[in-house]
């Protein structure tokens, strides 16, 4: 396949969560948030293994009450993917979900009570080797600080967030991942590209109350893509109003379409017209449904026509340029055969699992 130059990715400070490394050069992670009832052990522990299959490699889950906290302690014993705690208002809670077990926090250190509460908070979470997530959400910034802007502003939520940063390095505490979101795209690309130039934290992204699956992660793509191709983001969550499983594939599309990570096949297919003569929208479905399982990065291009077809199926790794009701086979940018429409999205698949070096299921 073509090669598309590089993303220097900005170099920031690296804490654990887990056993998955955040910032100073690793891979960009995977976040998704549970919608369970976190008390509901039996169906957060589903819904975390369900996001686990999905690709997920950190999860966060609301801790709104003692009972929380209790279910979290149980929830860690069932999982070991990385867990945080979603704290708000009561520094108890955060030292309970510490107590049982969590990988990192997320809080506001200026909603949480008072300094000696935020110093209570730190210790635990230093003896524990546990970072500590500054959420920053337009939707939610602190009165003085809304007073002195007019309204939310890139400018307001980096003044919050380095704010709340300045809390913890009080404490001598640096573990720190740092989150600037809103539903605003343009907005919060202002404020995580701000944010970037004045501090060497490690940084979430996301586009928060995205919206619906489909427009929330096309929102989510052109926030998130364009903060990650400008070198800026080391962990991502795609907020969906939907299945957290959605949010898990939408970032790992972004993070695939700019070379960041390879989790699998990319599929590509060109959008049809007049000139098409094979079922091209079918051919592909059926291909990434029969790739799904594959974990093997490979390029496979279905074409429909040989205007463009033959050169974008011979630059991937396996591609089908289609002609009358059939298509030339190309692997490794060599034309390997002619294949009957009919056959085309089974001769795929096998050829992909083929090259992978795995059985086809």
């Amino acid at each position: 396949m073509m090669q598309s130059p590089a993303i220097r990715r900005r170099r920031t400070r690296k804490v654990a969560v887990g056993p998955v490394d955040i910032g100073g050069g690793s891979p960009v992670s995977v976040q998704s948030m549970t919608n369970t009832d976190t008390r509901d052990v039996r169906a957060t522990v589903a819904q975390i293994r369900q996001l686990a299959k999905a690709g997920c490699e950190i999860v966060r889950l609301a801790v709104p009450d003692a009972e929380a906290a209790r279910a979290l302690k149980r929830i860690r014993g069932l999982t070991i993917m990385p867990l945080v705690a979603d704290i708000h208002f009561d520094h108890r809670l955060a030292l309970a979900a510490l107590k049982a077990g969590a990988d990192k926090l997320r809080i506001n250190p200026g909603n949480i009570g008072s300094v000696q509460k935020v110093r209570e908070v730190v210790k635990a979470a230093r003896d524990r080797n546990v970072p500590i997530r500054i959420g920053v959400n337009a939707g939610s910034l602190e009165r003085n600080i809304l007073v002195k802007h007019g309204r939310p502003t890139a400018a307001g939520m980096v003044e919050s967030a380095l704010g709340h940063v300045g809390i913890l390095e009080r404490t001598g505490f640096h573990d720190i991942v740092v989150s600037l979101k809103g539903s605003d795209v343009p907005m919060t690309i202002a404020a995580c590209r701000l944010f970037s130039k004045r501090s060497g934290y490690p940084m979430h992204l996301g586009i928060t109350e995205a919206g619906t699956v489909f427009s929330g992660a096309l929102r989510s793509a052109v926030g998130i893509g364009a903060l990650l191709a400008g070198g800026i983001g080391d962990t991502v969550r795609v907020s969906l109003a939907g299945d957290p499983a959605e949010e898990v594939r939408a970032a790992r599309i972004i993070l695939q379409s700019l070379g960041l990570r390879r989790f699998g096949p990319t599929v590509i297919a060109c959008p049809t017209c007049g000139r098409c003569r094979v079922d091209v929208a079918g051919i592909a479905d059926a291909v990434e449904r029969g790739l799904s399982r594959l974990s093997f990065p490979l390029t496979v291009a279905v074409m429909g026509c040989a205007v463009n077809g033959p050169g974008e199926a011979r630059e991937a790794d396996l591609g089908m340029a289609g002609g009358n009701r059939e298509g030339l086979l190309f692997m490794k940018g060599r034309i390997v055969g002619r294949v009957p429409e009919a056959e085309m999205a089974d001769r795929l698949i096998y050829e992909a699992y083929r090259l992978a070096g795995c059985r086809q299921p």
